[in-house]
């Protein structure tokens, strides 16, 4: 089996990484407008000094910038139209909408943004795909409401999707109400806005929010249904192919509970619409109490699942708590074991395509329900010669070698919906805060420290996509 013909190929990006404009048209600060860049950003996130106040006395803060994607979308999805994009996956900025988040009446200014974004994918016949929370809240609802730990947030989040969805809900049909819920297991700074004073080290504060996350989604989900039975709402996690170290059973077993924990937990009670069996297990491992859980919640997720997963997959992990000396790796929130099987992107992250194919089986094979992939790539430094020629060959390696496992998963019989690799132009790194980690297709002439022309530049790996789309997958050949 190959493709669908109705197989959608484009990429995906973030508001608070691409978009910058930070304080124009009326929006709000963000909580990722108040992390740091540079390699130290998760580690200063994490630390007990952390308030989210903002001091460009100390450090550069990327994301007010980024490549201004705010002032240059037309000229950019015009290149993704170029390449033959189906979709293009991109959030809406939730401050852009409700700057403060408590606001009863949206700003104007970012809803007609994003009607002219949604627009300008439709003239070229790509399907929008929209995540309606993507690491990023408003930063009022971190600093003076502790984040997702206040239930409150359920209520401004409601608002928040029934004005997107309503106004945007005829002419999209893909939405995902919020991105890599899972993460905040291992670090809940930018899907939860925790910080240590307000609970990122505590596992009680964390499961709480996560079901008041869960209470939204599934709020977000019911408004969808209620306004058309032509919108499909998706939940998105990390998923990281999990190994166990050798066939040690001890190690099996904290396999097992590995990915009950983080692979999961979120798409079980997201998509099953009910708390797993085991989720006493994992209550019991952190010396959580019952949670805070209001009548009527349980039924709400019952009744109000999502129809499909989207999930990211940049690399596999590997388990081994009987041998503790092993050498570690870095990861996407997470590392692990190093796999002696595997090379290393330049940042740490193992590259496993064959991971991607046991990944789709396992959750495809648990959900039944359609699955997409919304995030996959290769992070690197790209060196443009004096023409700003980039011929990156290792990223065409990178995602030749995982399609052609997703096209085996098919064959395996898992219904793949699409495949957005992630910053299909170059954009500001989540982890690390810097542009030299990039993604793209398309190179933007910036710095670290932001500064150079802002210009696009079309790598190798852009004409190599583009006969990828127009082949449906089936011409992934590098041509010279």
């Amino acid at each position: 089996m190959t493709f669908t013909d109705d197989f959608l190929w484009g990429g995906a990006t973030a508001a608070n990484q691409c978009e910058g404009a930070y304080n124009i048209d009326g929006k709000g600060l963000s909580i990722a407008d108040a992390l740091p860049g540079g390699k130290e950003r998760f580690a200063i996130a994490a630390s007990s000094e952390f308030d989210w106040t903002i001091d460009e006395s100390k450090y550069t803060y990327p994301n007010h910038k980024a490549i201004d994607h705010y002032q240059h979308m037309e000229e950019d999805i015009a290149l993704f139209a170029e390449m033959g994009f189906k979709c293009y996956r991109f959030s809406i900025a939730w401050s852009r909408i409700f700057p403060l988040g408590t606001e009863t009446e949206p700003n104007e200014k970012g809803l007609a943004f994003y009607e002219k974004m949604i627009n300008t994918c439709l003239k070229y016949n790509i399907e929008p795909v929209i995540t309606i929370s993507h690491y990023e809240m408003p930063l009022h609802l971190a600093k003076e409401y502790g984040g997702w730990a206040n239930r409150s947030l359920v209520d401004y989040y409601e608002r928040f999707a029934k004005v997107v969805l309503t106004r945007f809900g005829e002419k999209v049909k893909y939405w995902m109400t919020f991105n890599e819920i899972n993460g905040a297991l291992h670090f809940p700074v930018m899907s939860q806005g925790l910080i240590e004073k307000t609970g990122a080290t505590d596992k009680q504060v964390i499961f709480q929010a996560f079901h008041h996350q869960f209470v939204a989604s599934s709020k977000a989900v019911k408004i969808a249904k209620e306004l058309s039975p032509n919108i499909n709402m998706g939940c998105m996690i990390i998923y990281a192919t999990t190994y166990a170290w050798d066939c040690n059973p001890v190690n099996q077993q904290a396999c097992l509970e590995f990915n009950q924990e983080m692979n999961f937990f979120c798409t079980d009670v997201q998509v099953r619409g009910k708390y797993p069996s085991y989720t006493q297990r994992i209550f019991n491992k952190y010396g959580i109490q019952p949670l805070e859980i209001k009548d009527g919640d349980l039924q709400l997720l019952k009744e109000n699942p999502t129809t499909y997963i989207g999930f990211s997959y940049y690399m596999s992990s590997v388990v081994d708590v009987v041998n503790q000396s092993k050498n570690k790796t870095s990861g996407n929130m997470f590392g692990g074991v190093k796999n002696p099987f595997l090379e290393s992107s330049e940042w740490g992250w193992q590259i496993d395509p064959l991971g991607l194919r046991i990944a789709l089986n396992e959750l495809y094979n648990r959900y039944q329900v359609p699955l997409f992939i919304v995030e996959n790539g290769l992070g690197a430094v790209d060196k443009p010669d004096e023409n700003f020629v980039i011929g990156d060959d290792y990223r065409i390696d990178y995602l030749r070698s995982h399609i052609e496992e997703m096209e085996k998963a098919i064959s395996d019989g898992v219904d793949l919906i699409g495949y957005t690799p992630w910053g299909c132009i170059d954009l500001v790194s989540a982890s690390t805060g810097e542009m030299s980690k990039r993604y793209g297709f398309i190179y933007v002439d910036l710095d670290d420290e932001m500064k150079g022309t802002g210009k696009r530049y079309k790598k190798k790996s852009f004409d190599w996509y583009k006969q990828v789309i127009a082949s449906n997958g089936s011409d992934l050949d590098i041509n010279d």
